[in-house]
């Protein structure tokens, strides 16, 4: 008699069964477009209460430097000492807040009934800010008005080889020496640097920020933000490093922002809701009021024609 299979014999409960009675570990939404955005985090805000700040600089002399102070170092007897005064611009520069918004959309069903551990109307909103916060960082280097690779027009370098070197990082150090805060570039001009020094046996220190380490060079950090546009492709890659001053003390850069708006839920960010229409949608009103501004020339300047496709001429040796 030919042999026949034997029947299937459960003796436990199946796994697949079981699961139905089980309840799921559930992570939050993730999203992979989500960074670190350094730059808002390093960049000190100044509350625009009026929505408008005005840049007052003092006034320029024919050949472009500014108006100095008349002084005289006296060492012995009486002389007549010279009259002095410091004029200002007439025409001070006026930046005013820009506003990213956005309406959020969700309807009352979906935030009813399926809002158990993880609050969907809460992770719609948390998700919709960063959204919001990653075109703020694009914004403030971007920007045509007040974006700081456009500021740092009249202070910008090219490259002596195309690829950053630590020649090149020293050369806009010189341009920014009075308390220089941070390099910032996009995380391949930042590898290209890095290859650079090692190539030349000068490795790079490193330095821990927010809990995440940073390259530097000089005792500066080389920050990254994916928020550069890279020009280009393959071998002909470039783009460009920025090294910034900050802060109003220090006649730096400083971003501004509004705080105090009805519905903050941090400074200058606001979500208010706007009701809920006869299809059962709610709408949330999202708004962030922000700008940035470069107190004065020295406190910005830029490299430019940053090659960052060299890693293509790298040949690695076989295993």
């Amino acid at each position: 008699m030919p042999n026949q299979p034997l029947p299937t014999v459960q003796f436990s409960l199946g796994a697949t069964a079981a699961r139905n009675l089980a309840n799921a570990t559930v992570t939050v939404p993730q999203k992979g477009r989500i960074t670190p955005r350094w730059l808002l985090r390093l960049l000190p805000y100044v509350n625009v209460d009026g929505g408008v700040y005005r840049v007052n600089r003092v006034a320029r002399e024919a050949d472009g430097q500014e108006s100095g102070v008349d002084v005289l170092t006296v060492e012995s007897g009486e002389v007549k000492l010279p009259h002095t005064f410091v004029d200002y611009e007439e025409q001070a520069r006026e930046y005013h807040l820009s506003t990213i918004q956005t309406v959020l959309q969700t309807h009352t069903r979906v935030t009813d009934l399926y809002s158990n551990k993880i609050d969907q109307l809460r992770e719609q909103i948390r998700l919709t800010i960063e959204g919001v916060k990653e075109r703020e960082e694009w914004e403030l280097l971007n920007n045509p008005d007040f974006g700081l690779l456009k500021e740092s027009a009249p202070r910008a370098i090219r490259t002596r080889s195309g690829a950053p070197t630590p020649d090149d990082l020293d050369e806009l150090l010189a341009l920014v020496w009075k308390k220089p805060a941070f390099f910032l570039a996009h995380p391949r001009a930042i590898a290209a640097f890095g290859r650079e020094c090692t190539r030349r046996g000068v490795p790079p220190p490193t330095v821990h920020l927010f809990g995440s380490p940073f390259i530097t060079w000089r005792g500066v950090p080389l920050v990254p933000s994916e928020k550069f546009e890279i020009q280009g492709k393959g071998k002909d890659a470039t783009t460009s490093i920025l090294l910034v001053r900050v802060g109003e003390a220090d006649q730096g850069v400083v971003g501004l922002h509004k705080a105090g708006v009805t519905g903050e839920v941090e400074p200058g960010l606001s979500v208010r809701y706007m009701g809920t229409n006869e299809l059962s949608i709610a709408s949330h009103l999202v708004t962030r009021y922000f700008a940035a501004a470069v107190l004065t020339e020295d406190a910005i300047a830029r490299l430019d024609n940053v090659n960052v496709g060299q890693y293509h001429d790298y040949v690695y040796p076989k295993a």
